[in-house]
């Protein structure tokens, strides 16, 4: 599948927010956890991970899945549409809804995350599979960089 050029851009449900990204994603990831089947009320969350000095956003948010320790998730105030998460400890990546971007279509998922929580008929086209998060940054890293190289 060929990746988009940047930028990319997208908006949550309502075009209330408006979102850009002007360089190429870091990643793309399903996460079957029990807190993203919630939040986005799906067997998993779509995320396309990108440098948070390249991603703009506009319009209204919110502070929501105030559960989820470790993570500030972000919604429209007007349309409540999951918009962004930000990672304690990971400034420089924002974890961005794949669902938003009108090129979501062609960020299909590279890693899947916490397998052990998947819902047993759930299935993505993920390389690297993983029963929880990769261990180190330098794991993470390593997938970024094997994702660069597609």
């Amino acid at each position: 599948m060929v990746l988009p050029e940047p930028p990319l851009k997208g908006a949550c449900l309502c075009g209330s927010v408006q979102v850009t990204v002007t360089a190429s994603p870091l990643l793309t990831l399903a996460c079957h956890c029990r807190d993203c089947q919630k939040l986005c009320a799906s067997a998993y969350s779509l995320t396309t991970m990108v440098p948070s000095d390249a991603f703009s956003c506009t319009g209204e948010l919110i502070k929501g899945g105030l559960g989820s320790s470790g993570r500030t998730h972000y919604f429209c105030r007007s349309c409540l549409n999951f918009v962004f998460s930000q990672i304690d400890g990971a400034g420089q990546r924002i974890n961005l809804r794949t669902s938003v971007l009108n090129e979501a279509a062609s960020l299909e998922p590279f890693v899947e995350l916490m397998t052990d929580e998947k819902m047993p008929w759930a299935s993505v086209p993920a390389i690297h599979s993983f029963t929880r998060y990769p261990e180190s940054l330098e794991e993470l890293q390593a997938l970024m960089d094997a994702y660069a190289e597609r």
